[in-house]
């Protein structure tokens, strides 16, 4: 067994939380940064497994070591799961974080929709459950095999933003067993709770028994 797993991002952050979770595992972690000929993998799958296997599976056959690669986005109950695996380009290709927050909100009040159970001191409207879901893929190109891991983290979605921390629709996304967003946590605790920090708490006691 490769005693090296390379993560499937360019995005610095991501591979220093992922690097962290699997420290005290006796595993090197790369990323795609060291390995800056591996181009832009297009990920056309039709679910967040299917891309996080897309992004795995390719990279490691070309690296010939394990890879770890993630999907994730933001699903809203009101508008039928939107934006789903769209959520990084919810606005078109290149869309930035605001932009994908606007029409988000623009698409969820057209509904004429609320949730009365909530209720914030600035007069912002909760407009619909939702949930933030993450998929792990591990490939083992060796064996040619998959380990996948899920995770979750559910709130709802509010028409004003609040805190200036995180970044996509955290904002937005309202944990009312914390009484904030996303937005307003530490990175400490975003790492604890968040819907990556769910499938690595799946993922890691499966790769303590491969890596002993």
């Amino acid at each position: 067994m490769s005693q090296t797993i390379v993560i499937a991002t360019k995005n610095k952050g991501k591979v220093n939380e992922f690097a962290q979770a699997l420290e005290h595992l006796q595993i090197e972690v790369k990323s795609l940064l060291d390995y800056p000929s591996i181009g832009d993998i297009i990920e056309d799958g039709d679910s967040f497994e299917a891309n996080a296997k897309i992004k795995a599976k390719q990279a490691a056959e070309i690296l010939g070591v394990p890879v770890l690669a993630d999907d994730s986005g933001l699903s809203v109950n009101a508008l039928n799961g939107e934006p789903g695996i769209y959520s990084a380009r919810y606005a078109g290709e290149g869309a930035s974080d605001e932009q994908n927050n606007e029409k988000l909100i623009a698409n969820l009040q057209k509904l004429n929709m609320s949730l009365p159970e909530y209720s914030f001191p600035d007069g912002a409207k909760a407009l619909s459950h939702a949930k933030f879901h993450c998929a792990l893929a591990l490939y083992f190109p060796e064996q040619d095999n998959f380990i996948i891991a899920h995770g979750e983290v559910k709130g709802v979605i509010t028409d004003k933003p609040h805190g200036y921390g995180g970044f996509g629709y955290d904002p937005h996304f309202w944990l009312p067993q914390l009484n904030c967003t996303m937005a307003e946590l530490t990175k400490a605790q975003k790492n604890e709770i968040s819907h990556r920090a769910a499938a690595l708490k799946q993922l890691i006691p499966l790769l303590k028994q491969l890596y002993k």
